[in-house]
């Protein structure tokens, strides 16, 4: 005679499943402590957290508007979990039947299955044949890919997408092709973080103070460091309100060498950024510094800061953001790879995360597409070995 099947009461489902969601046990571990199957379990959980009262319902009579109520609660939880599948292995759709397989493998404990060979259009009798055969020697390299991956893209802030990802890889000897990385990523539902469009005016330029021609005409490159520096002013949503940033930049190695961070848009602001850059880097006189045409930097204390140490000023032309393009995108990469992602309670929060962003992150780590793949300090420090 077969094994007869346990039957678990309402309660007992219950409490195994609080010891996952509410004590934060491993799914294998409260499994193989109470004798229940680990998939079984995790069907439990998954039941749980889609609708917390109805789950478990026994074998009770329900009136014909509990069981309509119950089955489109039912439909909707298999429609989230279907999108979420979607999410993080979207990218599998068209791929090979393989990596569909590792990917349900991968996230048994998490999704059924059956919805899951359902969602990615492969059966659940060809998961299963699959998953009883030895695994290939393609499939366990991208296997031991797809983990150094993850790792880059982790330690990147998940900011890196396919190319990066790729020049860390060779920077760590590990050789393989850049569109493998790409399908790994997408397999694995990594992706880089995304932006959003919003925009608050920063820039004053109706005033009377005088207007500085435009020297660098939109190249922005220098054969050496401080040669040619490029200015700019940002902000920081805060529950507290407003935080703004101003920050100066090399053009030789994209280095922030300079910032400042206030609640006011006074002129103080550039004033501090400017000569926070001079203390560090003690550039010469001739120096070009660019920025647009607002108050702060047109002000009688900013022009008296560039004519003491024998800067040249260069401003862009009215409206034109290109002029200042490389700046615009140091702040375009700070937004899309942290502030759209943060609420920050306070503007010291916000101040602390920037700052980290830019003195340990973004001039040290983070790779540079223009500068051949190397950090800032990376390049700089590249550059003067070679010198």
């Amino acid at each position: 005679m077969g094994k007869s099947r346990r039957k678990h009461s309402r309660e007992f489902k219950l409490e195994a499943v609080k010891q996952v969601v509410e004590h934060g046990r491993p799914v294998s571990e409260v499994a193989d402590s109470l004798g229940v199957n680990r998939n079984m379990l995790s069907a439990w959980k998954r039941v749980f957290e889609a609708e917390a009262a109805l789950a478990f319902p026994g074998q009770g009579k329900q009136n014909e508007f509990e069981e309509e109520n119950r089955r489109l609660r039912r439909e909707l939880a298999i429609a989230r979990q279907e999108r979420e599948i979607l999410k993080k292995g979207g990218g599998l759709l068209r791929e090979r039947q393989e990596l569909k397989f590792q990917f349900v493998g991968d996230h048994r404990e998490i999704f059924e299955v059956g919805l899951m060979c359902k969602t990615l259009e492969v059966s659940r009798s060809g998961f299963y044949a699959w998953l009883g055969r030895p695994e290939s020697d393609r499939a366990r390299e991208d296997r031991r890919l797809t983990a150094l991956i993850g790792d880059i893209v982790d330690e990147s802030r998940r900011t890196y997408g396919s190319p990066r990802v790729h020049r860390t890889l060779r920077g760590r000897g590990v050789h393989c092709g850049r569109k493998r990385v790409a399908r790994l990523m997408r397999a694995a539902g990594l992706r880089a973080k995304t932006r959003r469009k919003f925009r608050v005016k920063t820039t004053d330029s109706k005033h009377g103070h005088p207007i500085a021609p435009d020297l660098l005409r939109r190249d922005f490159t220098a054969e050496r460091p401080n040669r040619a520096w490029v200015s700019d002013i940002t902000y920081i949503p805060t529950d507290e309100g407003w935080l703004y940033l101003a920050s100066t930049m090399d053009l030789f190695s994209r280095m922030i060498v300079g910032w400042s961070m206030s609640s006011t848009l006074k002129t103080a602001i550039v004033v501090d950024a400017l000569e926070m850059a001079i203390h560090r880097r003690a550039p010469e006189a001739g120096l070009v510094h660019h920025s647009d045409r607002g108050v702060q930097y047109a002000s009688v204390e900013f022009r008296a800061l560039l004519a003491a140490h024998g800067f040249q000023a260069s401003m862009s032309r009215t409206g034109n953001c290109y002029d200042n393009a490389a700046k615009e995108s140091f702040f375009h990469t700070l937004k899309t790879e942290l502030v759209h992602h943060e609420r920050y309670r306070t503007r010291d929060d916000a101040r602390a995360s920037v700052f980290e962003y830019i003195e340990a992150f973004y001039n040290r780590q983070r790779l540079h597409s223009t500068l051949g793949y190397m950090s800032p300090d990376e390049f700089e420090r590249a550059r003067t070995n070679a010198a």
